[in-house]
């Protein structure tokens, strides 16, 4: 476990993207057992808490996911947890900082890939091939991102022990919050 509070240390809030079936769920997870004092929000639970026939648009439905995601964060770090995030951010990243500008916080933010055969056979392994599509849409439209650049952490060939020492100890994911 990495020791993270202390009088003079601020909450951090891992905030892990990428595509689907790069391996942020599994990453995530590791990070939370190597992470003291955090929770771990899984934003598709969030997303996936809408049930009935008439449900908002996919727009919508997004939206109200990452204010719920918002919501549970600025909670837990009233209450000196740490906080992990796995979802997917494809244009929230400034929103949830300008969101955030008033807390002491330490916000690392990283975009896991992985070369497009790795992903074919993480998604044919799980037996999500429908998801596929999304995937490489996703895998496309993150690494094009200028604001990504510094946060791109290619995973095809690493382990998710490995993966999460190089989260914490690497400021390069570090995310300054403008107050």
């Amino acid at each position: 476990m990495f020791d993270l509070q202390g009088k003079d240390k601020k909450q951090i809030i891992y905030l892990i993207s990428g595509p689907i079936g790069v391996g942020k769920s599994t990453t995530s997870k590791e990070l939370a057992r190597n992470v003291k004092q955090c929770v771990l929000i899984e934003g598709d639970d969030l997303l996936h808490m809408f049930k009935g026939e008439l449900q908002p648009s996919w727009e919508e439905r997004l939206s109200l996911t990452w204010e719920n995601i918002l919501a549970l964060t600025r909670t837990f770090i009233h209450h000196n947890l740490n906080v992990i995030i796995d979802f997917v951010v494809e244009d929230e990243l400034d929103w949830f900082c300008k969101r955030l500008s008033d807390l002491n916080v330490e916000l690392k933010y990283v975009v896991l890939r992985a070369d497009k055969e790795k992903l074919i056979e993480r998604l044919s392994i799980r037996g999500d091939v429908d998801s596929l599509e999304r995937s490489l849409f996703l895998l496309n439209k993150l690494d094009m991102l200028p604001s990504n650049n510094q946060f791109i952490y290619d995973t095809t060939l690493k382990q998710s022990k490995e993966i999460v020492e190089e989260i914490i100890s690497n400021s390069s994911f570090n995310v300054f919050i403008k107050p």
